[in-house]
């Protein structure tokens, strides 16, 4: 699977933010982070010099090399990181390096720079091209939760991905107890693969907070043909579901004309498409017509099941939700 499938840990919306450049004198740190792709607007300057959409820093003239230090929005396991140096043509850096560490809570620059705090190289320091989407696949499975991103020697970077797999506290959720939303982002979920999403990421699906616009949502194309569009939920950890919601909200003409919803138990390391759709799943929810711009909830329609560990979302035919919600408690194996 391309590692880009996966949730952008770093993201700014997910609470990433970059605590402390060494150097920023051309153009912020903050623009490392943005959601949006880089632009370029080609008479734009500042009082620094030429606006660049990205982060960049003066010309080197001394030995050493620019870092920034980047909170992950969401802590996790890495799977690969995408270092963009859109339209940094003769001012992009010749190298990049990065360093993780894991570290809960919120700790200051003091916490993370001081020698009791081990860093370890996730990426070695690897050469970069210019005006480029620079992927960098990894091997990591360790938990981080910061990375320490070094350029050599100075130069600007557009914009850093950190793909990856979310690992929630599971220790302080269990102590919690209660329901807790099981396809949350924020708690691990990830919607494995969807039939389309030609307008709209599946993974909008289980974002944090209520849906912003129609771009903010899961929407197919028109379908032309038999059939109806779905896409699999893994949920963050088994549990056992007692609410749904299925949100519409933005989407009037564009909703679907109904949805249902399925269920299995299966491996977390299963997420292939064709291995998933052999297993035996159940039908919890059943088509149910669906309202324009609505919130949904659903929770004496649901037959009951045993702890689960995917879902599967189905819409007829097609159409955009914007958020979909699977409450329930955590199975007492959950970890």
């Amino acid at each position: 699977m391309d590692f880009t499938e996966y949730i952008d840990l770093a993201a700014e919306r997910l609470g990433g933010r970059v605590l402390a450049a060494n150097d920023e004198f051309f153009a912020p740190k903050e623009n490392l982070l943005k959601g949006s792709a880089p632009v370029w607007i080609a008479d734009k300057y500042t009082d620094a010099g030429k606006w660049m959409d990205g982060w960049e820093t003066r010309r080197r003239r001394t030995p050493g090399q620019d870092w920034c230090i980047v909170k992950l929005g969401l802590p996790g396991v890495i799977h690969g990181v995408v270092v963009d140096t859109s339209y940094f043509k003769g001012n992009y850096p010749e190298h990049c390096e990065i360093e993780a560490c894991a570290v809960d809570g919120d700790p200051g620059l003091a916490q993370l720079e001081d020698h009791a705090t081990q860093w370890n190289i996730m990426l070695p320091k690897s050469p970069l091209a210019g005006d480029a989407r620079n992927p960098f696949s990894l091997t990591s499975t360790s938990r981080v939760t910061h990375l320490r991103f070094k350029i050599y020697p100075d130069g600007g970077v557009a914009r850093l991905r950190v793909h990856g797999e979310v690992i929630p506290d599971w220790p302080a959720l269990i102590r919690t107890g209660g329901e807790i939303d099981l396809a949350a982002v924020e708690h691990g979920g990830w919607v494995i693969v969807s039939s389309d999403m030609f307008f709209g990421s599946r993974n909008n699906l289980i974002l944090p907070g209520p849906s912003t616009g129609m771009h903010d949502g899961w929407e197919t194309r028109r379908r032309r043909g038999p059939g109806h569009d779905w896409c699999i939920v893994r949920l963050g950890a088994a549990g056992k579901v007692s609410r749904i919601e299925v949100d519409t909200s933005h989407f009037k003409g564009n909703f679907p004309e109904s949805c249902s919803l399925e269920v299995c138990t299966a491996p977390r390391d299963l997420i292939d498409p064709s291995a998933l759709d052999a297993l035996p799943w159940k039908e919890i929810l059943a088509k149910t017509k669906l309202q324009a711009d609505f919130r949904h909830v659903y929770e004496k329609e649901l037959q009951d099941a045993d702890e689960i560990t995917h879902a599967r979302f189905h819409i007829y035919p097609d159409g955009g939700v914007a958020r979909l919600r699977i409450f329930g408690t955590l199975a007492k194996r959950a970890s």
